[in-house]
């Protein structure tokens, strides 16, 4: 039910951390891969990792409009068609909001927020042509659903791409594409983005504390959640959080 043999799919910011987790499940299940990310040093690296000419790598800032033409339209060229998008790219800070710039502020809602709907405005023509119903993952993380202090502009991306997920998932639905649309939830992950976070002893003793799971979760752990949104066995669900954080939100 988690197969992906011969269909195509999309992820953003796949060079590093869950994004690359999520290329390297999606190809063990058979998947071509479309690499995007903007650090071309590491980009090159993922590929030469996956070690198979199937895949295709593209530098992208995911906050570039026309970045996002460009990418639909190779796409287009070499497959015809994209099964699946992973809009995955994304950063959080932690500062509190009367020290959170209005240029700071945009920044995080652009990454986390705009590319989310810049990638599925781009990409809903391809994925329409999907013969199998096309998939869009949107990462949202566990501060769409509660709020933290210090994460404001983070919080406020994350709910947007909750919702935006939930709408699109019925615009797509309403329009009969055969597109199902869901968000992933992450909690506290290790990842190249987090380490200082979790290298903070006292920061990596509250985030463990807030976990009833007692640990940090690992890329591949949301990677395989990803499979799953990605692949048959999810084909009833669309508009849907899927939440994978140890407990976090249980509380």
């Amino acid at each position: 039910m988690s197969k992906l043999t011969d269909r195509i799919a999309l992820v953003t910011g796949a060079a590093s951390g869950i994004g690359k987790a999520t290329a390297i499940r999606f190809a063990e299940a058979g998947a071509t891969l479309v690499l995007a990310d903007r650090n071309a040093e590491a980009l090159a690296a993922a590929l030469a990792e996956l070690d198979d000419p199937r895949h295709l790598s593209c530098l992208l800032d995911v906050t570039d409009e026309a970045g996002w033409a460009e990418l639909a339209a190779t796409i287009e060229t070499a497959f015809g068609r994209l099964d699946v998008l992973v809009n995955n790219a994304g950063y959080g800070a932690f500062r509190s909001i009367a020290e959170t710039t209005l240029e700071e502020w945009r920044a995080i809602l652009a990454v986390n927020l705009d590319s989310v709907f810049l990638g599925t405005r781009a990409m809903l023509p391809l994925l329409a042509k999907s013969r199998v119903g096309g998939s869009i993952i949107n990462m949202s993380s566990i501060r769409g659903i509660a709020g933290a202090p210090f994460a404001g502009s983070y919080c406020a991306a994350k709910g947007g791409v909750r919702l935006f997920t939930k709408a699109a998932a019925l615009e797509c639905a309403a329009l009969g594409n055969g597109v199902r649309v869901n968000s992933i939830h992450p909690g506290h992950v290790l990842t190249p983005l987090t380490s200082r976070v979790h290298d903070d002893p006292e920061q990596a003793a509250k985030l463990l504390a807030d976990t009833p799971m007692g640990r940090a979760g690992d890329p591949d752990e949301i990677a395989a959640a990803m499979l799953f949104l990605a692949g048959d066995g999810s084909r009833y669900m669309t508009g849907s959080e899927l939440v994978v954080d140890g407990g976090s939100t249980a509380q």
